[in-house]
């Protein structure tokens, strides 16, 4: 199962990438949630939850809200895959222009729990402090 959990989410990131609703919102569950740290750039320059409910909510979030801030070069570097049964971690550093112009590079790490072959859950976990720097270029107070 393992394996095949991994296989899940790297397919999964291939349809993130697309930016097509209808394929993002075929690899999660109906009542799938997306949950982000509070308060994160992403979420605050995008006026968008950082906890999103149901496959629609997150696939428009990865298809219409998140080009919107990282415009151009989304470049996403994988350094681990780990797969353990029904949860896949996964650590990466994500790169990005920004629609302002600037440039863009955080590090993530997400945690995967599948149901019946779909997401079920994503726990995101990011340097938030280095998030806002890059974003709105200061600390959060």
């Amino acid at each position: 199962m393992s394996q095949q959990s991994r296989s899940i989410v790297q397919n999964a990131w291939k349809a993130f990438a697309s930016h097509d609703a209808d394929r993002i919102s075929a690899v999660f569950t109906e009542d799938a949630e997306w949950l982000a740290p509070p308060g994160n750039a992403t979420a605050i320059a995008l006026d968008v939850p950082s906890h999103m409910v149901g496959r629609k909510a997150i696939a428009r979030f990865l298809a219409e809200d998140f080009p919107r801030l990282f415009v151009r070069d989304v470049t996403v570097t994988f350094h681990e895959f780990h797969a353990d049964g029904e949860r896949v971690v996964v650590e990466e550093t994500m790169t990005a222009t920004l629609a302002n112009g600037d440039h863009y590079a955080n590090d993530y790490c997400f945690v995967f729990e599948l149901r019946d072959e779909l997401i079920h859950r994503v726990r995101e976990y990011a340097d938030t402090a280095r998030g806002h720097r890059m974003v709105f270029g200061g600390v959060p107070s």
